[in-house]
């Protein structure tokens, strides 16, 4: 049988921002304003109604300002005894008299702070929670929570087993949403609940020596196509971010359905295993309203949406999970080199695009089938870079991992005018004519073969002048290799005697942004086997080519990364460098064939030093 897990959280924020905003306008800055405890009350209280009534247990994440107010407390209690919901606690929601006068701060986020102020944070919410309720929670949260920040509260606290710890993809995108003013920049995690590194929460641990010790959760189950393309706030399991990106008709939202059912789906690509996460804060149900949405249709969406978990519930294809459960079912069954993926369709505007996602301790990547499978986005988790954030680091506000590919921050295929941007694809060649997989839409088929995932992408046709080929495309992923096989097989060719070369190629380079960072010193080299050849990025457009190539490699310091490519056959490989207005590096070995025949490459990332 399948399992579906979800994990519902709510939380008893007394100063949600946007309700204290609303209700403040114009008057000075009051955090205990009875008007606005009293309204978040009412909506926490309203939530867990909810939830009760479609018989669906909850998480309770207590923030510090809602360990000071009774009533938040005994209700916390109170559901704890009468419907077995959990209470942990969560980071957000901090900011409160009692913190103000404490931290002399007006910061937000947790992750932000310096890790002296981090390690206090933890100590004084901690102890706050314990006081008031006599232990301390198993589960806890954030928008993100860094590694440093979360190998403290372990050693502290080794009870806590399950955290929100990011929110899938929410980086520049969703900064450039919110009027550049939202800096949740946390791109590069996984997509489903996963076991971090204690090395970068966004990293899969390797192994056991390399378990944070927690299992991760992240905030919300998000469109993995719509969220890639554009802003995480509207396309995701919270019914009110649907409303703010205006995905309903007639006060109705299917869409959150369809999100729901893709996250069942897949069952198919991971053992029988799915997930999904609801958490809603109180202030997305103002009883003034929110965005365009009025209050009836704030209450409508979130009852429709907690109404289908129930039916799912009653009809025996839901298990509804404490954080703590969830954490406890998941560690049971889930090798460290299991991976993560999934195929996914476009639900948002109902075309036929397929997008394949894959994540394991050694890399995440995307294929996108629109563009022939083309991989549009690589994050080099086998590197495991420790990378702080906060204040007195370096990164302070950026919390994303590093790409090599992110073929919306840097052009992939279709450039504006000159260069190469970042993907990684195939050209197939005749003559003076080349054509590049990226121009082929094509769909895409899932299997297994004992511990090897294959996506199987349909054929294509490529014309050129006088005569066509079909042209098949195969990943291959051996659990724990660290590497992605592919073919690319020429099927059939109108004329048997026509020479074509299959140019397998990846067009990279490192950052968190769409602005560019400088390259210098990255290693390009060439082995073969008795002969190697190597440059340092200089952007100088320099290349160089190898018959009988056994290796194409890049070495990035700047992300402890080491990018290779190699074949089992005799081909030629190259390495291209760039220049400063197109900088980037590609990599690529090019083999020629005559009518049916194949090329077969891996690509490996692994840990430079």
């Amino acid at each position: 049988m399948a399992d579906f897990y979800v994990t519902i959280i709510h939380r008893p924020e007394m100063v949600p921002e946007y309700i204290q905003k609303e209700a403040e306008q114009g008057k000075v800055e009051d955090l205990g304003r009875n008007a606005v405890l009293q309204e978040s009350l009412d909506i926490f209280r309203t939530q867990q109604q909810v939830a009760h009534e479609n018989g669906l247990r909850t998480t309770i994440q207590m923030t510090y300002a809602s360990l000071f107010n009774a009533e938040a407390v005994e209700i916390a209690k109170e559901h704890h005894e009468q419907y077995g919901d959990e209470i942990g606690n969560t980071f957000l929601g901090i900011q409160c008299k009692e913190f103000r006068e404490k931290f002399k701060s007006k910061e937000l986020a947790i992750w932000l702070f310096s890790m002296d102020d981090k390690r206090r944070i933890v100590d004084e919410v901690f102890g706050k929670f314990q006081e008031v309720f006599g232990f301390y929670p198993t589960s806890t949260g954030s928008y993100y929570m860094d590694a440093e920040l979360v190998n403290y509260l372990k050693e502290k606290y080794p009870m806590v087993r399950a955290a929100v710890a990011t929110c899938w993809e929410e980086g520049p995108k969703a900064y450039w949403n919110a009027n550049n003013s939202w800096y949740t920049l946390m791109d590069g995690g996984p997509w489903n609940p996963w076991i971090p590194s204690k090395r970068n929460i966004h990293c899969i641990a390797s192994d056991e020596a390399d378990d944070i010790g927690i299992v991760a959760i992240p905030h919300l189950s998000r469109d993995l196509m719509a969220v890639f393309d554009g802003p995480g706030s509207y396309y995701g399991t919270h019914p009110q971010n649907i409303l703010r990106g205006m995905v309903y008709e007639d006060r109705e939202l299917p869409y959150f359905k369809n999100i729901v059912d893709q996250y069942r789906s897949m069952t198919k690509y991971n053992r029988g295993y799915s997930y999904n996460m609801m958490f809603v804060g109180p202030g997305w149900m103002s009883k003034s309203g929110r965005w365009e949405s009025d209050y009836a249709f704030l209450l409508k969406s979130y009852m429709d949406g907690m109404a289908y978990y129930g039916e799912l519930k009653k009809r025996g294809e839901l298990q509804d999970l404490t954080m703590s459960e969830f954490a406890d079912v998941y560690r049971a069954d889930r090798p460290y080199t299991r991976p993560e993926c999934t195929l996914w369709k476009d639900i948002l505007y109902g075309s036929k695009r397929q997008m394949f996602w894959y994540a394991d301790p050694f890399m995440r990547f995307c294929l996108d089938m629109n563009q022939g499978g083309a991989l549009v986005d690589l994050r080099p988790y086998a590197a495991k870079l420790i990378r702080p954030c906060g204040v007195g680091t370096k990164a302070n506000q950026d919390a994303s991992y590093p790409f090599l590919v992110q073929s919306l921050y840097r052009a992939g295929y279709f450039t504006h005018y000159a260069g190469e941007g970042a993907v990684k694809s195939c050209k197939i060649g005749h003559g003076g004519e080349q054509v590049d997989l990226c121009t082929c839409r094509t769909l895409a088929s899932f299997s297994e073969e004992g511990d090897t995932r294959i996506v199987t992408l349909d054929p294509v046709t490529i014309e050129f002048n006088g005569f066509e080929v079909q042209v098949q495309s195969i990943f291959r992923l051996r659990e724990g290799s660290g590497e992605v096989e592919i073919i690319r097989r020429i099927l059939a060719s109108s004329d048997p005697e026509a020479e074509l070369s299959i140019d397998e190629y990846i067009t990279a380079c490192y950052g968190t942004t769409e602005y560019p960072e400088d390259l210098t010193g990255i290693r390009l080299s060439l082995t073969g086997a008795d002969k190697m050849e190597s440059i340092e990025y200089a952007y100088q457009c320099r290349e160089a080519e190898m018959e009988n190539v056994q290796c194409v490699e890049a070495t990035i310091p700047q992300v402890d990364t080491r990018l290779s490519m190699h074949t089992n056959v005799s081909a030629v490989g190259y390495f291209r460098e760039g220049f400063s207005f197109s900088p980037m590096y590609t990599l690529g070995i090019r083999k020629t064939i005559k009518a049916k025949g194949e090329l077969r490459t891996w690509l490996k990332v692994a840990k430079a030093s």
